[in-house]
């Protein structure tokens, strides 16, 4: 049986605009966390750059075990430097 082949994105937007973005090519019923992997990408980033919690594709949370589709864009995002609550009262002070 022939297997089938799907590319995807992976992208890590590093502070000051910084980009890191690899395509992958995997066979068809991959994982985000399989795509991570294999793009090798784990190594140029920062130590702890990847965590389950801050996984998307195309903007929306996944989690490592999501599978991808051909054509998708696995996002790792960076922590949050302050929480969103915390930033909101020191614009209003």
């Amino acid at each position: 049986m022939v297997e089938h082949s799907i590319t995807v994105e992976v992208v890590y937007a590093g502070p000051q605009s910084w980009i890191e973005r690899r395509r992958v090519e995997l066979r068809e019923g991959s994982t985000v966390m399989c795509a991570i992997e294999a793009c090798g990408m784990e190594s140029s980033l920062p130590a702890g750059a990847i965590h389950a919690a801050r996984l998307g594709i195309f903007g929306h949370k996944v989690t490592p075990d999501q599978l991808v589709r051909d054509g998708d864009r696995i996002e790792i995002y960076r922590p949050l430097a302050l929480d969103p609550k915390e930033a909101r009262r020191r614009r209003t002070r």
